[in-house]
């Protein structure tokens, strides 16, 4: 874990990260594990208040898959553009966004895992326009992206993303 020296002595520092991914992106609990493992604070938008508390589902405002797999809750591949609109407008569909948005807020630190979709890409460009402090975690194979250039690193893998946290300058003391 990072420290911060103020001249009275060294004080932990502690990232508040906003891991950004996909509902089927396997490695996202692991990331979201190994991350708090190190002494971060970690936002996990499957489980964004406790372990047993579920983030927000397409099927949460009645946009369901007609063939549900792996308990998938990613939107329908299609809906109509009055579907969609109406479910944005579902108190659900506000707090899901409320809930993450205020999580990307308080973040000082973004991680996209790859593979994901575009909300997380969306959520990452918020992070790059915002200033923060932004990673992605490519998958490999991955899929060539020139934009990736706007981001501060691009891991391989786990060890080089803490690689990269551990070399950042210290953050301020947590009053």
């Amino acid at each position: 874990m990072l420290t911060h020296t103020n001249g009275a002595g060294a004080h932990p520092c502690r990232r508040h990260i906003y891991v950004a991914s996909s509902w089927r992106n396997r490695l996202h609990r692991r990331v979201v594990h190994v991350l708090r493992a190190h002494g971060h604070d970690v936002y996990d938008f499957k489980h964004p208040n406790t372990s047993t508390d579920r983030g927000f589902r397409w099927e949460d405002v009645f946009l369901t898959h007609d063939n549900p797999a792996d308990d998938d809750p990613s939107p329908p591949d299609l809906a109509s553009a009055a579907e969609y609109l109406n479910a944005l407008t579902h108190p659900a569909a506000d707090l899901g966004f409320r809930r993450d948005f205020d999580a990307m807020l308080a973040a000082d630190t973004f991680v996209l895992v790859l593979p994901c979709g575009r909300s997380a890409h969306l959520e990452l460009g918020w992070a790059v326009g915002a200033g923060k402090r932004t990673a992605i975690l490519l998958d490999d194979p991955c899929t060539p992206e020139l934009m990736y250039k706007m981001v501060d690193q691009v891991a391989t893998g786990l060890d080089d993303l803490l690689g990269w946290l551990a070399a950042l300058p210290s953050c301020e003391v947590q009053r």
